[in-house]
């Protein structure tokens, strides 16, 4: 049985004036995902600037994610490294914390062969009991997960059960779905690619869009799964323009930018990540508003 279906988002951190996580923040973008009926809250993530927290807040932010929520809905928790004992480390504690499962990036910089891939997964979901999605995201990590790979391991290590697919290759993914006849969970990682890859099997999303318009999202996978692929193919199409200006610049620069204009107030991202360019959050601005989220 799957993590979750539908809608799960990619949530930001929110940082404070000083740089320090913003718990009291957080804790009110949970409570507003939850009651837009969100399906899953994914934390500390690309989205949440996992690359730039300490391993304590890492784990502090895991931890205090999976009190908030408190079973209302599962909770995914990003605990992937370029380092396989600095990620089985980190998803034993998201274990702990009471996460329902972690969401494991390919290694990035050191770019691992598919058998080394096969071993770092392997050797990180032999130290939990929760499961695990793996996380394909090759234009950041620079290396792919090959389909192959993929179903390789959801078929002989009992936890992995899926993949978050960021590449953006509909060949690949429908691969995916042939060589494991469908039962491997598949989750868009990109917003503009929600209603294809559900076509093709797909469980749903885990999305960065869901941060601003997280009853949207939900409703373009809830529809779909009813039968109303209509109704879901409008929201996709409508989403898109907002969806390029949410990626205009680099993941979480516009979206944060996009929360603060909505009065989140969830702060600037860490360095090396920087402020929107004035002519980028003009846009974005813009679209949201054609969006009416302004």
């Amino acid at each position: 049985m799957a993590i979750f279906e539908g809608a799960g988002v990619a949530l930001v951190t929110p940082f404070k004036e000083n740089g320090e996580v913003n718990y009291e923040k957080l804790e009110e973008l949970i409570e507003d995902q939850i009651a837009n009926h969100t399906d899953c809250i994914v934390a500390t993530g690309t989205t949440g600037e996992s690359s730039t927290m300490t391993e304590a807040e890492h784990i502090d932010v895991i931890r205090f994610v999976c009190q908030v929520v408190n079973q209302r809905i599962p909770v995914v928790a990003g605990t992937g490294s370029n380092c396989t004992r600095t990620a089985a480390e980190l998803s034993a504690e998201a274990e702990e914390a009471g996460a329902d499962g972690v969401l494991l990036v390919s290694p990035y910089y050191n770019k691992a062969t598919q058998n080394g891939l096969k071993a770092h997964f392997t050797k990180i979901a032999e130290a939990i009991r929760i499961p695990a999605i793996l996380y394909n995201i090759p234009s950041r990590t620079g290396v792919n997960i090959e389909p192959e790979t993929i179903v390789d391991l959801c078929r002989h290590v009992e936890n992995i059960v899926g993949v978050k697919e960021a590449s953006g290759n509909f060949s690949a993914i429908a691969k995916i779905m042939e060589l494991s006849n469908g039962w491997v969970d598949v989750y868009s990682g990109n917003d503009d690619q929600v209603v294809p890859l559900l076509a093709l099997g797909g469980k749903g999303v885990i999305s960065v869009l869901s941060n601003i318009a997280p009853a949207q999202t939900h409703d373009m996978c809830a529809k779909f799964f009813a039968g109303d692929v209509e109704g879901s193919r409008k929201i996709q199409l409508k989403a898109l323009p907002l969806i390029n200006a949410l990626f205009s610049e680099v993941n979480p620069i516009p979206v944060k930018a996009a929360m603060n204009l909505m009065g989140m107030e969830v702060g600037e991202p860490r360095l090396p990540l920087t402020v929107m360019e004035p002519k980028h959050q003009e846009n974005l601005k813009k679209e949201m508003q054609k969006f009416g989220l302004l």
